[in-house]
């Protein structure tokens, strides 16, 4: 027995418990799907780290073996985006223009938790160039296809885009990625994953090319809220243990008219209402209305916001010296940092903290705010290839939710609730600063009303 794509960790480490399989048959797997000539894997995978798998997998097999007691992760398959740092690798951030720095001299600490807690790390997956999109289209490296509906061919959402993929088809058992503006929530939810944020504190940020230290943040892509929790507390250096379901009856949920609701195609508006009721029907109290201190968000962000500014402070070299390597689509949001000086900058970090006091005012009074995690369904790539302005419009509305929670350090949470055989539709579940266990339960219970189906 190997695995089946989106099996949970828990039935994994128990078959790995039971000896009904093993971390070199689970490895062997995950690596034949990655290398299947009529699959993904070619899109998803920048860099193969088969050798070295290879070995953790079989150290693993031989620990279990011998009776030691086996670590939270022991043999689990886990892709890492192409933006994290290991000891003799370059990282690239799915870019050409870092192909020729030196490789890292040190695991990125996220790294170093995963290998000890015994993960097998099966490569390096694909991403927007420099986490700078909600799409998740690369034109160095092409982009890895939406499990849902192959035969259009749509985005997987980004920037995350090859860890999603990675988990739908079997690639590995979790992905892990970033969340700037939604990086992990965004790709989760086009294509029927959990998805994690925490907040930013929880978990060192080291080690990975960064596109804004003021809101950058890391977390898991996995197949049910319990994966995102035992990867989340490896990730966070904490005692792993598995999720407690919180039962959503009595629960409090705010659902923001402003900005959130906007603009929703039919099968996000539709999948969204329908969880709603299923949830109040099962007892949670949903309160809708106006948010208006959210409209200061865009307003702050006019100029570009954090990731401008902060991603041309890092990549000012290259973008000066080397600007045709570039996406010309990223090149251009990084740019907009020549719309900012220091005084805008200054101004933006009281702003925040100004609009995250307000914020904070309305939601203490419920137990979580709940959103769609994005406005549209997946659409097809070559559209957006093809079509400038239908690029930055896409990309806009499937930036526009997740951001929220990074703009406020929020964690959140993203379930599917699209009804079987819908397009993949996400709910996020978004709870205060440093609430990250109690939204995980929260989310798990509301998680279990769905996956009923």
């Amino acid at each position: 027995m190997t695995f089946a794509p989106k099996t949970p960790i828990a039935d994994i480490l128990a078959n790995l418990e039971a000896g009904t399989t093993s971390a070199s048959a689970l490895l062997a797997t995950a690596l034949e799907r990655a290398s299947d000539p009529s699959g993904e894997g070619r899109r998803v995978f920048l860099r193969s780290m088969a050798d070295t798998a290879g070995a953790e997998a079989e150290a693993s097999d031989r620990l279990r073996a011998a009776g030691v007691p086996s670590r939270p992760l022991e043999g689990l398959p886990i892709s890492i985006k192409d933006l994290f740092d290991v000891k003799g690798q370059v990282t690239t951030a799915g870019s050409k223009v870092l192909a020729g720095e030196p490789p890292a001299t040190a695991d990125a600490p996220v790294i170093a938790r995963l290998r000890a807690a015994g993960a097998v790390l099966v490569g390096r997956t694909n991403m927007t160039e420099f986490a700078y999109s909600g799409l998740g289209i690369n034109p160095h490296y092409g982009t890895p296809a939406n499990p849902w509906d192959r035969t259009t061919r749509r985005v997987p959402g980004g920037s995350s885009a090859g860890a999603a993929v990675s988990v739908t088809d079997g690639m590995a058992v979790v992905g892990l990625g970033t969340d700037t503006g939604g990086s992990v929530r965004i790709p989760s939810g086009l294509c029927g994953l959990a998805g994690f944020k925490p907040t930013q504190r929880r978990v060192p940020i080291d080690g990975a090319v960064a596109l804004a230290t003021s809101l950058d943040s890391i977390g898991p892509l996995a197949p049910t809220i319990d994966c995102c929790a035992r990867v989340h507390h490896v990730l966070a250096g904490e005692a792993v243990r598995p999720v407690s379901p919180r039962p959503v009856a009595g629960l409090r949920f705010l659902v923001p008219e402003t900005i959130v609701l906007d603009d929703l195609d039919v099968p996000t508006a539709t999948a969204f209402e329908a969880a709603l009721s299923r949830l109040s029907e099962a007892g949670a109290h949903i309160v809708q209305r106006p948010m208006p201190e959210l409209l200061a968000i865009p307003e702050a962000n006019a100029k570009g916001g954090f990731a401008a500014v902060e991603c041309y402070a890092v990549h000012r070299r290259h973008v000066d010296g080397n600007p045709e390597a570039f996406d010309p689509r990223v090149l251009s949001r990084i740019k907009r940092a020549g719309e900012q000086n220091g005084s805008n900058y200054v101004t933006l970090l009281a702003r925040r903290a100004e609009i995250e006091a307000a914020c904070r005012a309305v939601t203490l009074a419920f137990d979580a705010v709940l959103m769609p995690t994005t406005a549209r369904v997946a659409p097809p790539i070559a559209e957006l290839e093809a079509d400038d302005g239908a690029y930055g419009a896409a990309n806009l509305l499937m930036l526009r939710n997740c951001s929220v929670g990074n703009f406020l350090d929020r964690c959140a949470a993203t379930i599917p609730i699209q009804a079987p055989g819908e397009a993949p539709v996400g709910l996020m579940i978004m709870g205060e600063t440093m609430a990250d266990d109690a939204v995980l339960d929260i989310a798990a219970g509301a998680e279990s009303l769905f996956r009923a189906d």
